[in-house]
């Protein structure tokens, strides 16, 4: 428990640091997010970006479990 609470405080400390660049990326804004507006109604689902946020966390945890 002590080793996946630490493990989690550097990543959140990495994020953080790396925050300026991360929100550079394209995240959110992806081929596929759909997002509707009209003019008092805003409704945005990022499909694309949940499928490769979980892709991508799938494989790490899958090579940290290796």
């Amino acid at each position: 428990m002590q080793k996946i609470l630490i493990i989690l405080g550097l990543l959140l400390l990495v994020t953080g640091l790396a925050w300026p660049w991360l929100s550079a990326l394209p995240l959110g804004r992806l081929p596929g997010d759909i997002l509707i507006e009209r003019e008092s109604f805003r409704f945005y689902l990022p499909i694309t970006t949940m499928l490769l946020v979980s892709a991508v966390l799938s494989l790490i945890l899958w090579l940290f479990r290796q």
